[in-house]
């Protein structure tokens, strides 16, 4: 009687050159929007509930990640933290949201001397990084909520309508260039780090920006014309940046996703590193342009 032969994974599934399970992207792309969506029109209140899970998901995923190089952020102070970040930016502006990020910062470092000497600057210097990147950029969304004054499309208030367009700019800005970069794609534009991302895409991307800031400007916002041409520039750009920024880190640390919390996605930073790289020059143009 022979041995048994040692058990072989399954072979992966080939998505083509979309890259991933389509179905399950656009299914839970569905349940998302569709809860951010119930939560803006029917208790706008609760779109915070949904962003503060956001940032602990995140920390937590950040955290696991990180831990690949030996680097464990301290997650309670951070968690915490940056939760009460978002909530203070909400109610009380930017002002209470330096204070909170500061006082986070601090609470943070003095946290981690209980762990002692060794790791003590790396692991401060990741967490800073760490606060900013998520719950403090994450904290604008928070202040673009709490813009108040009744939007051009006649919504309940401009905080709703600016949520609205940044969701829609950003998303513009993936499937347009995820549509021309299948379509089209044949010159990397960093294929050290990330080979699927081309410059074919990256023109898609801003024809879908420019053309969706410009209508989600003039009809939900009631502002002018060039104010969306600059939206679409600054989404773009800051997107692309913001991609390309996480892929640098997934490869850095030596993996392909954050997590799988999301099917079809990945994990939630996968998803959310384009959103954190536009929301605060978003909040800042349309703060001050438009409402």
């Amino acid at each position: 009687m022979t041995g048994s032969q040692p058990a072989t994974a399954p072979p992966a599934k080939d998505h083509g050159r979309a890259g991933r399970d389509l179905r399950a992207a656009f299914a839970s792309a569905f349940v998302l929007l569709g809860a951010i969506a119930l939560s803006l029109f029917f208790w706008k209140t609760a779109f915070m509930l949904i962003v503060v899970a956001a940032v602990v998901v995140a920390m937590w995923e950040l955290r696991k990640g990180l831990l690949a190089k030996g680097i464990d952020l301290p997650e309670q102070p951070l968690m915490v933290g940056g939760a009460v970040m978002v909530v203070v930016a909400y109610f009380w502006g930017a002002p209470a949201l330096s204070v909170a990020t500061a006082v986070t910062a601090l609470v943070t470092m003095l946290w981690l001397l209980q762990r002692g000497i060794d790791g003590y600057v790396q692991n401060v210097t990741a967490s800073v990084f760490a606060l900013v990147y998520v719950p403090f950029l994450g904290s604008f969304v928070a202040l673009m909520l709490a813009e108040g004054g009744t939007s051009g499309a006649g919504l309940s208030d401009d905080g709703v309508a600016g949520i609205i367009t940044f969701i829609l700019i950003t998303i513009a800005s993936d499937t347009g260039g995820y549509v021309a970069g299948v379509l089209f794609g044949k010159h990397p534009m960093a294929p050290v780090i990330s080979p699927k991302k081309s410059w074919e895409g990256f023109a898609g991307s801003v024809v879908a920006c420019i053309a969706g800031g410009i209508v989600l400007v003039v009809y939900l916002l009631d502002g002018d014309w060039w104010v969306g041409v600059a939206l679409g520039v600054i989404a773009v750009v800051m997107a692309t940046l913001g991609d390309l920024c996480e892929s640098v880190m997934k490869r850095d640390l030596g993996i392909k996703d954050m997590s799988q919390v999301i099917p079809g996605h990945g994990g939630l930073m996968d998803r959310l590193d384009s959103l954190l790289a536009t929301i605060a020059p978003i909040w800042l143009l349309l703060h001050y342009a438009v409402f």
